[in-house]
This record gives structure tokens, sequence and C-alpha cells, in this order.
């Protein structure tokens, strides 16, 4: 069993300036000390959560995915966060996991903000994503999808759990965040799983405040890391010993209701 070494790191951002934050993210990158497994960025980590999606937004294998390739190629670590990116007429605000060896795969955030209008620029993702890591299977979704448990649910089959960590990038304005508090460690004990989330920090141009409270959550909802209102860069080790202990003594999911995601 191998434990899973996650860097988040909880930044401002420079306003609609992709090169500013590239630069930026890089930079805090080359500050992790030693070996990690994932690097997670925030919602929308090179412009901020912008709904100028056509002012924005860049095609797939373009400035940010080429970023993301060599971050993860020379750190050895997956490197995920969302970037605005345009397919056809489309706008989606897409989570991008990429590998050090180049491969990667998207998730699509299903559920759009609609009191920003999110909903009115950018399409919705159609299906989740597991991806495994060192053993592990982890479902990464972005912000606004942490309020809807049916989305997030981890399903049993043959008492195999789709994942083991549930993460969320995000940014999730400081005036909510007792929902966001709520509901991370909520997603963490519901779903028997660990439940990670990474905020941003600062003012964006819309004049919004952001405060952190980046987080993970163990099954019990117990805190294992937390990061307030400033910028932060750590690394957390999470035991798949203890997921695994937890869920033999705690099987909880074995008596969960069974239904479908239409």
């Amino acid at each position: 069993m191998q434990d899973l070494k996650v860097t988040l790191i909880q930044s401002d951002i420079h306003w609609q300036n992709a090169g500013a934050n590239l630069a930026m993210f890089e930079e805090k990158i080359w500050q992790i000390e030693g070996k990690t497994d994932l690097i997670v960025l925030p919602e929308m980590f090179n412009t901020g959560f912008t709904m100028n999606a056509e002012q924005v937004a860049e095609p797939m294998n373009f400035t940010t995915f080429k970023w993301m390739k060599q971050m993860a190629a020379q750190t050895g670590a997956v490197v995920i966060g969302s970037v605005v990116i345009k397919e056809d007429k489309n706008y989606f605000n897409r989570l991008i996991w990429m590998q050090p060896d180049g491969s990667y795969d998207c998730y699509d955030k299903r559920h759009l903000f609609r009191m920003a209008n999110e909903h009115e620029h950018f399409s919705s993702g159609e299906k989740r994503i597991v991806k495994e890591l060192k053993g592990w299977k982890i479902c990464p979704l972005v912000c606004y999808d942490l309020r809807f448990p049916v989305w997030s649910r981890n399903t049993a089959q043959n008492n195999q759990l789709d994942y083991d960590l549930i993460l969320f990038v995000a940014n999730w304005p400081a005036v909510r965040v007792n929902a966001w508090d709520i509901l991370l460690k909520a997603r963490a004990v519901e779903n028997v799983s660990y439940s990670l989330g990474l905020n941003r920090v600062g003012k964006d141009d819309n004049g919004i405040e952001y405060n952190g409270h980046s987080a993970i959550y163990s099954p019990k909802g117990e805190a294992l890391y937390f990061s307030e209102d400033s910028e932060s860069l750590s690394t957390i080790t999470l035991s798949k010993q203890d997921l695994d202990h937890f869920r033999e003594k705690f099987p909880a999911h074995l008596d969960a209701d069974e239904f479908d995601v239409k």
C-alpha cells in the first residue's frame, strides 16, 4: 500500500493574465521540497474566474496545456487545475489531469454557477472521470460541483468503491466559505473517502474576495490539513492503509441506496 503525497498551492491569481499566472505558479512549483505525486492548482488558475470566455479561452495543446505538460514532466508529478478551453464554438471550464509522461485526461465542469451566469457562457460537462495514481483512485471535480452530492457520490460495485480521494479545484468566494467548509467535510464522511478542496485567495477584478480555506478531510471528517486566508504551499501525505482499515471497520457504503444520474 503506497501513501500519496499531494501538494496544494493556494494562491492569488492575476486577473486574465495567463503569462503572469504561469510564471507565478511555475515559481511556486519549484519551491516544493522533495518528491510529490500530485500538484493541485485552483479553478481557472491562469485567468481567475472570468466570464470573458471569448477573450481568455485557449484551444487544447496551446500555451497553458503545454506549460502543464512541461511542469508534469519536470516534477514527475501529476499536475491538475482548470482552464477556459474553446472547442469549435463551445467554451468549457475544463479541468486537465496532466501526467508526467505527457498523457492526460479532462473533466468539464458539470454544474455551472448560474449566479455568475456561467451557464450562459460555458457548456456543461456530461461525465465524471476517475484516475489512478500509485494505486489510488481519484475523482477530480470543479468548485460548484461541491454542492451536488449525487454527482459526487462514491458508489460501490462488488464491494469496491469508485474512488479513494475526491478533490475540488475552486474559486470559492469568502462570503460563502462556511458552506465550503461544511460540504468538503460532508463529502468525505458520506463517501467514506478522503476529500480535498483547493481554493484561491485575494480579490479579483470583479471585487470578489477569496479567503482560501483549502483543506483535506479524512473519512471520519477529521481535518488533516487546513490553510486559512493567505497564500500557502503545502505537501500532505495521505495513508492508503488508514483508509482501507477504516473502510473495513466501518463499511457504510454497503448500505448505500442505488440511484441513476440523468
